[in-house]
């Protein structure tokens, strides 16, 4: 490595390191050639999941519990005290899986300490370990344009465990690991095997317990009100609510304060260092004799810095690595029209101009639920035309925020009714007749039209259902659980389909590729002028976390949301430079909005400027779909802009820049280089123009002068 990018490494991105601590790559700039193992230690006494970035040991003996977490890169810690494995509760009582007891201190953990802790008695113990490679947790098929066809590699270690407790002879739990190559994360989850010959009722499950190092010293404080670990970055397959931000999303992370840590600085131990995961309404349901349960899997990245960038970019390589279906981007419309002649016209002009997709929006009079043979047979037809011409189809269902009837809707814990107790106000319930018909029915309908995408509005939002009559649940208890497994399982059925899914929920994990990127809606009734720069705000905005294809912006081609003329671009032709330009701020942000409309272009003129704007983004689509850095946020006063950065591409960064005034502007503009993993020279040229050459700063920074003609963009390419 040489010796100037060794220092700055250290200066900008790992301050808090020492020379020795220092890695030699950098694993969101270079690819981490080490690969994930699982290491059997100290005679057979305790396991190590590394993969060079990250290690979690694990002693097995006399029981099994974590002993260590630490980052490779930063050598931090974040385990302070044992803990067991896992939490289970079956038929009302309460069992640990794994666990080691007799620490005394819990502010810290010395190895010395590990050989004198005991078992529990009663708890679940340790019997074996198997060692796998990675399994996928369902069928993908990929069938558009996607960035990352490759599923992750890594593996996967399985401790079981079973219970000396003679209630529950033949029931087996099962702990599992799993480790990703060349990314600082691992993730876990539960299994519950019933081969007791009678049936198990599943309370709650709790497939990680974590006493971590607090980053807090408050004296006093509520523990809602302290800082919780920011570098253990916790993200869970148990989130909705429509927030289109996982944070908010989540509802499986219990940040808790751990009394049993009496040498905290909090003087009424109040201070949140102790995270489980679990479903916090539980899961309630009845497990059969032969029959198995999963429950939630976590993932837990750990970070190396504070830095608000690097971490999105950590947990956006989490997704591309663990989720690559979200990397799929097709290029759609939104079209307003179900008439055989309008679709078959809207799939020409995507011909002509170089989209790939139409999705039959909502209002367009498509009806999915609708499953008699004429109604399906109209669709396939115009499936087959769509396919014929090297197009995809897909359109809108609704599942929530609408009432089908009492026998049907979700009921209220609180009244026993069904009034406006859901997360819509009034909701089915998915697992009601209607729920399991409503699932089968389009299940019906995409097998056999062809469907090639489901813009799913509504999933499943976490609504619970108090009726003891739905046949999908047995009452509020497993109500949730039952629901959001049906919902997982139908978006799993879809991707082993090659179905695309739009939906504006946190159901990545299990399938979903975009949500929205993140907007208010009757934002699109304002002027032109307005819903420029507030698209750019809003994908500035929803890219620090998601990746561009990840989420769904929004162009109003007809009216929407009320608004006046002002509002939309019909005429297309009268609105070009509008048109254009809402078109450059998306696709140059790798972001699809949903152009929703009657038609792509309406004359010649407005047709050039669709394809040639599809044709640029398309020559440059491997650099727009790559991650973003954030230059400058919009606000209507100076210029703004994004650049996209990947360094195992030819075009190492792609610039985006905005002038939203009303005369041109000659700015100095400082382009951060180090995500594009140059470090001495940059070739930079702005559009197609020559390029020139820069050297970069010691703290890899090129700054170049640009002019930005008035109310308009231009763009740089780094190479």
């Amino acid at each position: 490595m040489k010796p100037l990018k060794f220092l700055f490494l250290f200066c900008l991105n790992f301050p808090f390191l020492t020379f020795a601590q220092l890695p030699q790559k950098d694993w969101l700039t270079s690819p981490f050639s080490q690969k994930s193992e699982i290491k059997v230690l100290k005679n057979g006494k305790e396991i190590e999941i590394t993969n060079g970035l990250v290690s979690r040991r694990i002693q097995l003996k006399p029981n099994a519990s974590t002993t260590s977490f630490k980052n490779l890169v930063t050598n931090e810690q974040f385990v302070r005290s044992v803990r067991p494995e896992a939490r289970i509760t079956l038929d009302g009582k309460t069992y640990q899986v794994g666990g080691l007891y007799g620490q005394k201190e819990h502010a810290y953990l010395r190895e010395e300490w590990t050989d004198q802790l005991k078992a529990g008695e009663q708890d679940f113990m340790f019997q074996k370990y198997a060692i796998t490679k990675l399994k996928p947790h369902f069928d993908w098929k990929p069938t558009t344009w996607t960035a990352n066809r490759k599923l992750p590699e890594g593996s996967e270690v399985t401790l079981h465990f079973t219970s000396g407790n003679p209630g529950l002879n033949g029931v087996e739990v099962a702990v599992h690991y799993e480790i990703f190559d060349g990314i600082p994360l691992i993730s876990k989850w539960v299994s519950i095997e019933n081969k007791s010959g009678k049936a198990v009722k599943i309370d709650q499950v709790v497939n990680e317990i974590l006493a971590t190092p607090e980053e807090e010293s408050a004296v006093v404080g509520a523990p809602d009100k302290m800082k919780k670990p920011q570098k253990l970055y916790i993200e869970n397959n148990f989130a909705f609510n429509n927030a289109m931000r996982y944070e908010l999303s989540d509802q499986a992370t219990h940040w808790k304060i751990d009394s049993t840590y009496t040498s905290q600085v909090n003087y009424n131990f109040e201070t949140p260092c102790l995270v489980e995961i679990y479903p916090g309404l539980g899961v309630g349901i009845d497990l059969s004799p032969g029959g198995s349960f999963t429950s939630i899997r976590s993932y837990e990245l750990l970070l190396d810095s504070y830095d608000r960038e690097r971490n999105g970019l950590a947990r956006r390589k989490m997704y591309r690595t663990i989720a690559p279906w979200t990397t799929q981007n097709p290029i759609f419309m939104h079209l307003i029209s179900t008439d055989d002649q309008k679709v078959k016209e809207a799939i020409d002009q995507c011909v002509e101009t170089g989209y790939e997709m139409v999705i039959l929006s909502f209002g367009s009079g498509l009806n999915m639920e609708d499953d008699s043979p004429k109604n399906i047979a109209k669709f396939k037809a115009l499936t087959d035309y769509a396919h014929s011409k090297g197009i995809k189809l897909g359109g809108y269902s609704l599942f929530s925020s609408r009432r089908i009837d009492d026998e049907n809707d979700v009921i209220d814990p609180k009244t026993g009714l069904p009034d406006k107790g859901a997360f819509f106000g009034h909701a089915p319930c998915l697992a009601s007749r209607w729920g399991i018909d409503y699932l089968r029915k389009l299940k019906k309908f995409i097998s056999e039209t062809g469907f090639d995408l489901l813009e799913h509005d509504g999933p499943y939002p976490g609504d619970v259902c108090a009726s003891v009559k739905h046949p999908g649940h047995k009452g509020l208890e497993d109500s949730q659980w039952a629901q959001m497994e049906m919902q997982k399982e139908f978006y799993r059925w879809l991707n082993a389909r090659g179905v695309y899914i739009n939906a504006p929920d946190w159901y990545f994990l299990d399938g979903t590729h975009k949500i929205a990127l993140g907007y208010r809606e009757v934002n699109f009734s304002l002027s032109r002028d307005q819903q420029r720069i507030l698209n750019r705000q809003n994908i500035y905005d929803g890219t620090w976390d998601k990746t561009p294809s990840m989420g769904w912006g929004f162009v109003p081609l007809t009216k929407y949301q009320g608004g006046g003329p002002e509002a939309v671009l019909e005429p297309l032709s009268e609105h070009l430079e509008d048109y254009r330009q809402l078109m450059v701020q998306y696709y140059g942000a790798g972001v699809q909005a949903c152009y929703r409309g009657p038609r792509l272009y309406d004359n010649e003129q407005t047709k050039t400027v669709v394809k040639q704007t599809i044709d640029w983004y398309k020559k440059y689509r491997d650099i727009l779909n790559s991650d973003v850095v954030h230059l400058r946020r919009p606000d209507g006063r100076d210029w703004d802009g994004i650049m996209h950065v990947n360094p195992n591409l030819k075009e190492k960064g792609l610039v985006m820049l905005y002038n939203p005034l009303k005369e041109p502007v000659k700015r100095k503009i400082r382009l951060p280089l180090y995500y594009t993993g140059l470090t001495g020279q940059a070739e930079i040229s702005v559009g197609e123009e020559k390029p020139g050459r820069y050297n970069l700063t010691r703290d890899y920074v090129v700054e170049i002068e640009i002019s930005i003609p008035a109310e308009g963009y231009n763009w740089l390419i780094i190479r």
